[in-house]
């Protein structure tokens, strides 16, 4: 009985663990059309976002994590600055910095559709200095240009143009009924 008690309490809290190290999060243009997603999950060297996203203009767009799980479109600057728990400069390529929230560019193909890998390195789902989930949690924001890695504050990357809110409390838009990049997909695929 004692064992089977260990056993469910693990299984318990293990699938709690997995409520907070992993999420969805839809994205969502200035217009408040849903263009896409960010799938949000633990990984070995910081938060993996697996992105997709569909109607960009063809070419390079900064990405960012924010500060606040706020969108209000259409210039969602709700978001506030990019996450930057350390105070650092900003740029991936800035020898002072970059701030936890700075990301590699991602490519829009020409068809405006953007599927990236991006890890945000020293990050965490978990509790602590480092997390994507502090106080009320942080936001994912998409930029109009690309991010040239050392200019203050943004990368003069230019407008925001896309944003989703990665809550404490899960998605307080709820799930989607479909994500645009799946209904394009199957319709080039059919």
């Amino acid at each position: 009985m004692m064992r089977m008690m260990i056993v469910f309490l693990f299984v318990f809290l293990a699938g709690c663990q997995n409520e907070t190290t992993a999420r969805k999060v839809d994205i969502y243009n200035g217009s408040g059309d849903m263009i896409g997603t960010a799938a949000f999950s633990e990984g070995k060297d910081g938060v993996n976002i697996k992105v997709k996203v569909t109607g960009l203009k063809p070419g390079p767009h900064g990405i960012h994590i924010h500060e606040i799980p706020s969108c209000k479109g259409p210039d969602f600057k709700s978001a506030g600055n990019h996450l930057n728990p350390e105070g650092k400069k900003h740029g991936l390529m800035n020898q002072d910095g970059a701030h936890l929230g700075d990301l590699p560019n991602i490519q829009a193909d020409g068809s405006g559709k953007a599927d990236a890998d991006l890890t945000v390195s020293g990050a965490t789902m978990k509790e602590g200095k480092k997390s994507l989930l502090n106080k009320a949690g942080s936001s994912i924001v998409i930029t109009e240009d690309p991010d040239d890695g050392m200019t203050e504050p943004s990368g003069d990357s230019g407008q925001r143009i896309a944003c989703g809110e990665l809550n404490v409390e899960k998605n307080k838009k709820g799930k989607s009924p479909s994500d645009p990049t799946d209904i394009k997909e199957k319709k080039q695929g059919e």
